[in-house]
């Protein structure tokens, strides 16, 4: 089986790769190899590489700065996966497309399923819900996963933010009023590489086990990096509440757990606690990753 990866740059394409299942044959494309926002580059892709499963890794994914730049979060985030869906659905590949927890409000009190009426806050989530409805528009047996507050040794991330507060000032100040989901990269690129060779289709939710306000999932990052010795002794996370810091351009939910149930019952079980695979990614940074 032959796999395209759209964003191998990035810290999920990154983990795509490493993650590979033994005698894949993989084309791992950053930006420079495919720009899913450009048709040309897309038809040359496909055209050139023939795969038989396309995963596209590939968004516009700065939150805030999506606020100024519309047209360029929605080129990339919605009509370049409508391209890849439709050239998929062309050649009759397989297409696995990966959204956000940022396609909700935050107003729910449990967890959202695929379900869930989405009700994006900016521009970010805007465009990602757009392409999630363009994606099985034009390929009606795609996979869309929607994962939530990935982190890895790779690229920017939360986690890889909150080392650096540490290791510059020793404390850093996180919200306690927004709760979400951490999922690690290399166990979201697991599931999915496991997911291709199902019948899996439409809408599914693919995130670690358990949940975590900011604040949670940061105290136990510099608990677990001091341990390492990732972080200096005695760092300390300050709880703050959101509208006590400045704004944002773009707005966050406030709430945006994500309920797996449905993707659960197609992997056998759940994907493992957010704090094992922290652990574990703490683990690999020591080791020099990232």
């Amino acid at each position: 089986m032959k796999t395209l990866i759209a964003g191998a740059a990035g810290q999920l394409g990154r983990e795509l790769v490493r993650t590979a299942p033994p005698g894949m044959r993989l084309v791992a494309l950053d930006r420079a190899g495919l720009d899913i926002a450009d048709a040309d580059s897309v038809r040359a892709a496909l055209r050139r590489e023939r795969p038989d499963v396309i995963i596209n890794a590939a968004a516009y994914n700065a939150v805030d700065q999506a606020e100024s730049e519309p047209a360029l979060a929605f080129a990339i985030n919605r009509d370049g996966p409508a391209r890849l869906a439709a050239a998929s659905a062309e050649r009759g590949a397989r297409f696995i497309h990966v959204s956000t927890d940022f396609v909700f409000a935050g107003r729910a009190r449990r967890p959202y399923r695929p379900a869930s009426p989405c009700h994006p806050l900016g521009v970010y989530g805007a465009s990602k819900r757009a392409g999630e409805i363009a994606v099985l528009e034009a390929c009606p047996g795609a996979l869309v996963a929607r994962t939530a507050w990935v982190f890895s040794p790779f690229a920017r991330n939360f986690l890889k933010a909150i080392l650096q507060r540490l290791a510059a000032a020793g404390e850093a100040s996180v919200v306690v009023d927004q709760v979400g989901s951490p999922t690690a990269a290399g166990d979201l690129a697991e599931a999915l590489w496991r997911l291709a060779t199902t019948p899996a289709r439409g809408l599914h939710h693919l995130v670690n086990s358990g949940q975590a306000s900011r604040f949670d999932f940061a105290q136990a990052i510099a608990e677990e990096a001091i341990r390492r010795g990732l972080a200096p002794p005695g760092s300390r996370i300050l709880p703050v509440a959101a509208a006590s810091l400045p704004p944002t351009p773009a707005r966050r939910p406030a709430y945006s757990v994500l309920d797996a149930s449905r993707t659960t019952k197609r992997l056998g079980a759940p994907l493992r606690p957010w704090r094992e695979a922290l652990v574990d990614t703490l683990e690999r940074m020591r080791a020099g990753e990232g």
